[in-house]
């Protein structure tokens, strides 16, 4: 079904008279960078930096795989969990602990099979590299969907440290809808926690019960993207339903709306209210109709490609592109759809300012792009 979201949406964006919307501003000239290949893989999902200038690589089906891109090699991470390799689901992100040089602390996040199907898990390990791989040992799970589901949808689960050491788990709701506006489950939601997996003291429902205590925001759908800007902001970008693709600026105990209002459909062209018509959802600050289909997000720090500084980078799947956003104060309007011709899935800015992308699917290659 997620094959066919551009071209769905896109029928239904004629029909409707969708297509004109605010945060679309297209330039598509030509590549503004050089892409270089460094090496390919089986559905890789997320990519992270080690000090040592090699990188781990995820592959959906369970492979953590390790890159050398001074000789372009890959050898292979052992003690990985078994995951649930189903639909969108598998071994999803990686992120290395603020003193990982210090102990040497990694985190991964993947569907797990359990009573009822699926869900989103989070583990921790420690991390033994030689020359050529390495391995994981004493994993720890550390957090979990509170359910699961069959269908193997929208798990998310993307990974992210803070600047004060929080950690940041984007938990996509499974393909359930409701739980994203309950809070008695963290379907759907943005998670604060602290490395251990603890709920973050000072979070917006602390008081109402332990699982309310993780969450920081609620009202998602399947946020595959987490950045923090220059100023501290969170922003967020998930997958709409047929339309309605969005870019979010993260307050603590906002509400985002999803399932009760979007400004997409839903797959069987019933129609959702848009947020214009619940002022207490916030709305996206861009979204898109037709869809993008956005499976990453970096918010650009570097000085390589210093116009983009401040930008949200978007990676989009169904629209093979790579999407820059400009943001201004609150605001957010697309400026640019640079067409990649393949699926993009994960996206990391190197310390250097380069751009680290990698491919959808079966050989998908990690690609790093410097200016032309």
């Amino acid at each position: 079904m997620m094959h066919l979201r551009l071209s769905v949406t896109y029928a239904l964006a004629l029909v409707t008279g969708a297509l004109a919307v605010p945060s679309q501003q297209l330039d598509t000239r030509q590549q503004p960078f050089k892409s270089t290949a460094i090496t390919d893989h089986a559905e890789p999902w997320a990519i992270a930096f080690l000090p040592d200038n090699r990188i781990l690589v995820t592959e959906r089906r369970g492979n953590l795989r390790l890159v050398d891109p001074a000789t372009k090699s890959k050898g292979t991470i052992t003690g990985v969990p078994s995951v649930a390799y189903s639909g969108q689901g598998g071994l999803h992100d990686v992120a290395l602990h603020p003193q990982y040089a210090e102990n040497s602390i990694v985190y991964i996040s993947y569907a797990e099979s359990g009573t009822g199907g699926a869900g989103g898990a989070v583990a921790r390990a420690k991390l033994t590299l030689n020359a050529n791989g390495g391995a994981l040992s004493g994993l720890e799970v550390i957090w979990r969907h509170s359910q699961k589901a069959s269908g193997g949808l929208q798990f998310a689960c993307r990974l992210l440290f803070g600047p004060d050491g929080a950690l940041w788990i984007s938990s996509g709701e499974i393909n359930q809808m409701t739980p994203a506006q309950s809070m008695t489950t963290n379907l759907g939601k943005m998670i604060k926690l602290y490395d251990n997996g603890t709920a973050f003291a000072g979070n917006p429902f602390a008081s109402q019960g332990a699982v309310q205590a993780q969450i920081w925001s609620l009202g998602h759908r399947n946020p595959l993207g987490i950045d923090w800007d220059a100023q501290g902001r969170l922003w967020e970008v998930e997958m709409g339903p047929m339309g309605g693709d969005e870019l979010n600026l993260i307050e603590p105990g906002t509400n985002y709306g999803w399932p009760l209002v979007s400004e997409g459909r839903h797959y069987d062209g019933r129609t959702i209210p848009p947020h214009s018509t619940r002022p207490d959802f916030a709305p996206p600050k861009a979204f898109w109709v037709p869809v993008i289909s956005p499976a990453g997000l970096i918010i650009y720090k570097g000085d390589l490609f210093s116009s983009w500084k401040g930008n949200a980078i978007i990676t989009g799947l169904s629209s093979q592109s790579i999407v820059r956003v400009t943001i201004t104060g609150n605001t957010a309007k697309e400026a640019q759809r640079i067409s990649m011709g393949k699926r993009m899935r994960g996206i990391r800015e190197d310390k250097d300012g380069a751009i680290w992308v990698i491919e959808d699917g079966a050989s998908g290659r990690l690609l790093k792009l410097t200016p032309n």
